[in-house]
């Protein structure tokens, strides 16, 4: 292991600035407890241990958010403590369709940064413009930054990112699609609160990927629209990743978690939880509407 180098040269004409202390770049003035360890002994420690845990079953448990058996490796790899080109020589020498499977999602993960180096204005322009007119949604944006748009798998996700700095790939697009395509909102707002609080936070692959759900990216499939309650029962369909994260809602037993609107009487008025931000049905038109779709 390499010392750290005493200085870091930057090109002419760049100013150095101070580096802002952990207390500056964190919500309240502290690091989360639940960060992960930092450096490159850990990140080793924790592929070790995954690849021999939850390597081999990747790819049937990836998309499990309550099981949550990806590799939470991208820290690692932001800040360079893993190399991927060693974790792919290392996954690629076992078979079967959990290596494989990873294998392709570090693939991703360069296809973004090549895609972002041939074209650097993708990381605050669209990759492929589809026209839209976003809406200005300051109210709803805040709820859905605060965990509390009354959809429960996605206010679950955006308290894992505040608490944890990181969140699940699979609720990542579910957060993504519902700020882009359910409340209509231009993607750089999400992305931007996404930079503020992921700790593998990377330029290329959450700006690209942030596009690829909203559909200005290098997504085939620009209209695709994720409907949180179906994305819920599939990938989450016992509750309890939204137990988890939403404590208001942990009495609520098995699937009834993702619909507490379905509750009525002192029931529902007990729970200090709102109701749906928008109409799915209502939302869905809209967004075909703005794409010229019937």
């Amino acid at each position: 292991m390499l010392p750290a180098p005493r200085a870091v040269p930057v090109p002419e004409g760049v100013r150095s600035g101070a580096v802002p202390s952990a207390a500056e770049l964190c919500p309240g003035g502290r690091p989360s407890p639940a960060l992960p360890e930092g450096g490159e002994r850990a990140g080793r420690r924790r592929f070790a241990s995954w690849q021999r845990s939850g390597l081999a079953a990747y790819e049937e448990r990836r998309d499990d958010l309550a099981g949550d058996a990806t590799s939470r490796l991208s820290p690692y790899l932001h800040f360079g403590c893993l190399s991927p080109v060693e974790l792919v020589h290392q996954a690629s020498g076992r078979a079967g369709a959990g290596p494989e499977s990873f294998v392709r999602q570090l693939a991703w993960r360069d296809f973004h940064h090549q895609v972002l180096a041939a074209r650097p204005d993708a990381a605050a322009a669209d990759y492929r413009s589809r026209g839209d007119r976003w809406r200005r949604a300051d109210a709803e944006v805040a709820a859905w930054k605060a965990g509390r748009t009354g959809f429960p798998v996605i206010d679950a996700a955006m308290r894992q990112l505040r608490h944890e700095g990181w969140m699940h790939n699979r609720a990542r697009m579910l957060v993504a699609g519902f700020l882009t395509k359910t409340l209509y909102v231009d993607w750089r707002v999400g992305a931007r609160h996404f930079l503020d609080l992921l700790v593998d936070g990377d330029m290329a692959n959450n700006q690209l990927n942030w596009q690829w759900v909203a559909g200005t990216g290098t997504d085939t499939r620009p209209n695709r629209v994720l409907n949180p309650l179906v994305q819920a029962g599939r990938f989450d369909p016992e509750g309890e990743y939204v137990r988890r994260w939403v404590p208001e809602l942990a009495g609520l037993a098995g699937p009834s978690v993702h619909r507490p609107w379905r509750l009525s009487g002192p029931g529902r008025a007990a729970l200090d939880y709102p109701e749906p931000l928008v109409d799915l049905a209502d939302a869905a038109l809209r967004f075909r509407r703005a794409r010229g779709q019937k």
